[in-house]
């Protein structure tokens, strides 16, 4: 079971250097994602006065989201797997992919990227707000941890799929082009009724620099859920005992 290989690894790997290069990795990875589709919204804001919760906003930030997540992804992949959200790495250590103590480094530097591109985008457009993910009317709590928790599942379950699993082959020359449009897709699925997050870092850096944190702790518990859920799904069915091989730690 994937359970028997959590490792909570030692003290050292904070400083070691591939850990540290990873980190580093991650909060750039974060910066160029975050920068981008936060920005797409604060832009389609500015040009629609205010538009982006129309369905042509509902596009943009799909769209915007997608292109930049495949890139952030391509360009962390060989340092640190690429994870780019904090669930993502959790659903890798519960796999045993990973150990508490590096996720923690890559959980920092995932929160602090995008606190950074939160701050960039608020000077570099005259002050203009970041705004945080807020649930829409009607919508409760519990609707949006649920919601969460399906979205980050099919995200998660497409990071196994595609990048994590041994017997992926070829497939996983695709693997950023899928995390992204996995993202856009359930954007377009859930934006109109909580922001579809997936991603607490996502969800930190505008609340954050906004100071707005009204329901915040759902972006935490819902993404986290369902990346465990994923993570131990397809460790169970899919790799197994017979089949798994430990991947090394620049990867999942």
């Amino acid at each position: 079971m994937p359970i028997s290989r959590i490792a909570v690894g030692t003290p050292a790997e904070f400083s070691h250097p591939g850990a540290v290069k990873a980190a580093l990795a991650e909060f750039i990875s974060m910066l160029i994602f975050v920068f981008a589709g936060e920005g797409s919204g604060m832009a389609f804001n500015k040009l629609t006065n205010n538009g982006s919760a129309t369905p042509a906003g509902l596009i943009a930030a799909a769209l915007a989201h997608a292109f930049a997540l495949f890139v952030a992804v391509s360009v962390g992949a060989n340092i640190s797997g690429g994870h780019v959200n904090p669930a993502v790495t959790f659903g890798a250590f519960v796999g045993g992919h990973i150990t508490l103590l590096r996720s923690v480094l890559y959980w920092i530097a995932q929160c602090l990227g995008s606190v950074v591109a939160c701050l960039l985008l608020k000077f570099s457009t005259g002050g203009l707000e970041t705004s945080g993910f807020a649930l829409s009317a009607g919508v409760g709590a519990w609707n949006a941890v649920v919601l969460e928790i399906v979205m980050t599942f099919g995200l998660v379950y497409t990071v196994y799929a595609t990048a994590v699993d041994p017997k992926k082959g070829c497939i996983g020359t695709i693997a950023p082009i899928a995390i992204g449009f996995i993202v856009g897709a359930n954007i377009l699925a859930g934006g109109a009724f909580d922001g579809a997050s997936m991603n607490p870092a996502v969800s930190f850096g505008p609340a954050v620099v906004s100071w707005s944190w009204a329901n915040h702790w759902v972006y935490w518990v819902g993404p986290f859920v369902g990346a465990a859920i994923a993570a131990v799904v397809y460790e169970l069915f899919f790799i197994g005992e017979a089949t798994h091989e430990q991947l090394p730690t620049t990867e999942y």
